[in-house]
């Protein structure tokens, strides 16, 4: 949810007549992640308004304590899939990493069995129902998943053809992101 109240954004200048954002007026915006309200502003380009804000970072759930970040992009290029892609994402989050310190006892009292992992994923609105998130689960060969959270983002871009061979119902390519936050 976003909430904006209602001012006039936008002044003129007097001297060079240009649309300029009005410092006396802020725009409060709440997120449906938190409860923090997220300070923003208006800025002109073009004599159109664009939002501009300064997001806070939302850190994963306090239930672990966190190591490492991993971050990855995958890509359905062909079969309008965006299971597959959300899975190459999670892939490439882990893919160059090795994390040894679980296995041999490096962080004193925590030992392989202990590691945690929360999952993010940005993945375009429209395509949320169709994805599968017991084959998500698949990808990660050891951790016990506390949660995976599904955020609007990604991308549906053209790949540029349409190859019915391959499964294409159009040309659409389906854009996942991952984070993938582990710990113990």
């Amino acid at each position: 949810m976003i909430a904006l109240c209602s001012s006039s954004f936008l002044f003129q200048t007097p001297h060079n007549n240009q649309v300029q954002p009005n410092p006396k007026n802020r725009v409060l915006l709440t997120s449906h992640r938190s409860l923090r309200p997220i300070q923003a502003s208006m800025a002109s380009t073009n004599q159109q308004p664009s939002l501009v804000a300064e997001i806070e970072h939302i850190v994963p759930s306090s239930s672990m304590k966190l190591l490492f970040v991993e971050m990855g992009v995958g890509y359905d290029q062909h079969g309008q899939n965006v299971t597959s892609a959300a899975m190459r994402a999670c892939r490439d989050a882990i893919s160059s990493n090795s994390i040894p310190a679980f296995r041999r006892g490096s962080i004193p009292g925590v030992s392989f069995e202990q590691m945690k992992l929360q999952i993010k994923l940005g993945v375009p609105l429209l395509l949320h129902d169709s994805l599968d998130l017991e084959k998500v689960k698949s990808v990660f060969p050891y951790g016990k998943i506390l949660n995976i959270e599904v955020v609007s983002g990604g991308l549906i871009c053209s790949s540029g053809v349409h190859v019915e061979e391959m499964g294409d119902k159009n040309d659409d390519c389906y854009i996942v992101n991952a984070a993938v936050y582990i710990g113990y």
